[in-house]
């Protein structure tokens, strides 16, 4: 167990947690801002997917992506990460967050987001928290605010298959130890 809140546990993935991935990326509102829609085929989560996940614990200890777990049920509920950079700065990592829609709507997200950062600043001493989404995702865009983090930026990436909502960029959060 990594950690828990009030409602939650946070967890390492295994390998028995394919089927939770694939149902969560099954659901086309889940997907919405990321795929529009799209689920994540069952080989993909499967093979390459969660091997990855799998072998980050090891790489960058302290960071990866923990299943969140109903704290008085057990039953899944999605997952909450601190992505390491891809450029290896080890003083920073981004949150992340993806729940069932049935968890929605309840302060789950937050309350999970404020649990991993204040792990990230308490336990791993990281300098930096940040998190990005699409401009239009408001609802993500609250939790970070709950969460926390501050609005520092809008930008526009450039997809060969944009989805709807694409033209009005990504968003930069992010919460400093030092805050």
């Amino acid at each position: 167990m990594l950690l828990e809140s009030r409602r939650l546990r946070l967890r390492r993935l295994t390998v028995d947690d394919v089927a939770h991935l694939v149902e969560l990326d099954g659901d086309p509102a889940v997907m919405r801002y990321l795929t529009n829609g799209r689920p994540t085929p069952v080989e993909v989560v499967r093979d390459e997917q969660l091997p990855a996940l799998l072998r980050q614990y090891d790489r960058h200890p302290g960071l990866g992506r923990w299943a969140a777990l109903d704290r008085e049920t057990g039953d899944f509920l999605g997952w909450f990460a601190l992505r390491p950079p891809a450029d290896g700065d080890g003083t920073q990592a981004e949150l992340g967050y993806r729940l069932r829609r049935s968890a929605w709507g309840r302060g789950l997200a937050t309350e999970g987001s404020v649990a991993l950062i204040r792990y990230a600043f308490t336990v791993i001493r990281l300098r930096r928290v940040w998190a990005e989404t699409m401009a239009v995702n408001l609802a993500s865009r609250r939790v970070m605010e709950k969460a926390g983090l501050r609005y520092v930026r809008t930008f526009h990436l450039t997809f060969d298959d944009p989805i709807p909502g694409t033209e009005h960029g990504e968003v930069e959060y992010e919460l400093c130890r030092a805050d």
